[in-house]
């Protein structure tokens, strides 16, 4: 077997203190029927070393919690992970994570145990929500030895379904904040992409409301209806 292999599917070492962390977390409740104005949701975001599903790494992690149906700016979250070997690549130029920064970051275990007792089990939303579903998923099995189990709404997939007549088509998160005059200058770091992400977010609620989405069932059903017809018309153009 290929020794980098045997690396990676290795089971991660942690001390007592992470042990008993990990498993004193509790799995994500049943929140379908529960009205969305209701629930704490968290919107998250992350920065990786690159965007190979395989062989890239989780470097930062920021989110922020909405509550009531606004951002309580009291509950963010923001963390850097430690790497060892890191080294400089083209998403440094993007999101200006150094070496010098990850080297002083917490250990992957307890940064990644920091986030999931913050999300306490809330369903989590994020812009492109399954690059950054798989990557988590994925650093919390290899890092943590834990499965995720969070479920995942995509951002960009609310907006163009909620604002249909917006000329942004699948265009990406700037373009969605320039289209409704949301200004971040911070951009293109975890804990700014994450509030600038919910910002936007409350938008898309309110949209939905409106269009008597209450529930996250509702949202999971338009959801399912709009990619299917997405994907048929998109089959009717090949």
């Amino acid at each position: 077997m290929n020794m980098s292999n045997w690396l990676t599917r290795r089971r991660p070492v942690l001390n007592s203190h992470q042990r008993e962390r990990r498993e004193q977390l509790v799995a994500p409740p049943q929140t379908d029927q529960q009205p969305l104005h209701a629930s704490r949701l968290i919107v998250l975001d992350l920065e990786t070393s690159g965007l190979n599903l395989y062989r890239d790494q989780v470097l930062s992690i920021g989110a922020v919690a909405i509550e009531q149906g606004a951002i309580d700016m009291g509950q963010q979250f923001e963390c850097t992970l430690f790497r060892p070997g890191h080294k400089v690549t083209e998403a440094v130029l993007l999101h200006g994570i150094a070496p010098s920064d990850i080297a002083l970051g917490c250990a992957a275990a307890d940064g990644l145990l920091d986030f999931l007792e913050f999300a306490r089990g809330c369903v989590l939303f994020a812009f492109h929500a399954p690059f950054d579903q798989r990557m988590l998923g994925r650093s919390l099995k290899q890092d943590l030895g834990y499965r995720l189990q969070h479920r995942f709404i995509d951002v960009a997939d609310m907006a163009p379904m909620l604002f249909p007549q917006a000329d942004v088509g699948r265009g990406g998160l700037d373009d969605w904040l320039t289209y409704f005059g949301l200004l971040n200058s911070a951009r293109h770091n975890a804990a700014a992409d994450a509030q600038a992400t919910a910002e936007l977010l409350l938008i898309l609620l309110s949209k939905a409301r409106q269009q008597e989405i209450y529930r996250l069932e509702d949202l999971l059903q338009r959801l399912n209806r709009w990619r299917s017809l997405r994907q048929t018309r998109l089959s009717a153009h090949l």
